[in-house]
């Protein structure tokens, strides 16, 4: 696309709105986070969201940007990409967080950015639009990041019941009191490492279309790397108090050493992904991981009801976001 058809006010808005994104990305799936660790008691929330934002943060030291290749190059064709694709898939994925947020669903705020891209450019240029490839390694994944947290919380579950059989309860708990502070770490460092780079492609992608990267380039600039780190991790500190009930009591009651499997086992499903570039929900991840754990214990201490709900909530996402990607890239077509 011709870089000059994109003024610097309109380029500048449309990184703001990025940014928004990855803000509320963060304030939304803290609860993803911070949620096992709070309601174990082992960490005041106020303690659990400042240590979240503070590895959303460090993640960036510990993964490249195998993930944001793969939603700057991977999801659409870059040459059908403009600022009113863009400008849809922002505000149809916004909205989509704004309205789960508000009735405290926890739902993924990276398969609403994946819907909203598809959305808007499937109303710019149809479905010829889509790169297949990259739409169904991500699809796979809503399947298999749940799943794969399930088995490695179960398994992590059941390793740790039979090594600490004999030892007395209150002793596991104390123990594992201090040891949910490093999974909680780590999954917060494996949130931040795959969900930041999903804004930083949204902005290459930008970047690219306005001519002020190349679509050769195998890095994004560094700024862009800054920012949408921070950005998230500010996100966490402020935190979406409406969804940790949801995810740290209503599927299943934990003590400290569930919250530890789960986190681990989310942890490992999360470091994967990032390494071989999948754009997965942690939203999915420890959902299935607390299932994982619920289960490995006894079938009737999960609350499927309510794990039901939220999978209908991962169903409609992609379709949700993208349909109001795809009436923001309308609009935008209109005032931008």
């Amino acid at each position: 696309m011709d870089h000059l058809l994109i003024s610097v006010y309109v380029l500048g808005l449309l990184i703001f709105l990025a940014l928004v994104f990855d803000f509320m990305n963060g304030f939304h799936d803290a609860a993803n986070a911070i949620a096992t660790v709070v309601s174990t008691g082992v960490l005041k929330p106020q303690t659990a969201v400042a240590m979240s934002a503070l590895f959303n943060f460090v993640a960036i030291f510990t993964v490249g940007v195998h993930v944001a290749s793969t939603v700057g190059k991977g999801t659409v064709d870059p040459h059908i990409v403009d600022q009113y694709v863009v400008f849809g898939a922002l505000v149809g994925a916004i909205v989509w967080n704004v309205v789960t947020w508000y009735y405290g669903i926890p739902s993924s705020s990276s398969h609403a950015l994946i819907g909203g891209l598809v959305g808007a450019a499937v109303a710019k240029s149809g479905t010829g639009a889509l790169v297949g490839g990259g739409l169904l390694k991500t699809v796979t994944w809503i399947i298999l990041s749940p799943l794969l947290g399930f088995l490695l919380g179960s398994i992590v579950m059941l390793a740790v019941s039979w090594i600490f059989v004999k030892t007395p309860p209150r002793k596991v708990d104390t123990w594992f009191r201090r040891l949910q502070l490093v999974s909680a770490a780590a999954y917060s460092l494996g949130h931040g490492g795959n969900d930041a780079q999903k804004t930083i492609g949204i902005i290459w992608m930008l970047l690219i279309a306005a001519g002020v990267s190349q679509a050769s380039d195998t890095v994004p600039p560094l700024w862009v790397i800054i920012s949408c780190y921070t950005a998230i991790s500010l996100g966490t500190l402020f935190g979406g108090w409406r969804i940790v009930k949801t995810m740290g009591q209503k599927i299943t009651k934990l003590k400290p050493v569930g919250g530890f499997c789960a986190e681990s086992g989310g942890a490992i499903t999360l470091f994967l992904a990032s390494a071989i570039g999948v754009p997965v929900s942690t939203t999915h991840t420890i959902t299935g991981a607390i299932v994982g754990v619920g289960s490995a214990q006894k079938a009737s201490a999960v609350r499927w009801g309510v794990a039901g709900n939220i999978v209908w909530a991962w169903v409609f996402t992609i379709p949700a976001s993208a349909f109001m990607a795809a009436i923001a890239w309308w609009i935008g077509t209109h005032v931008l």
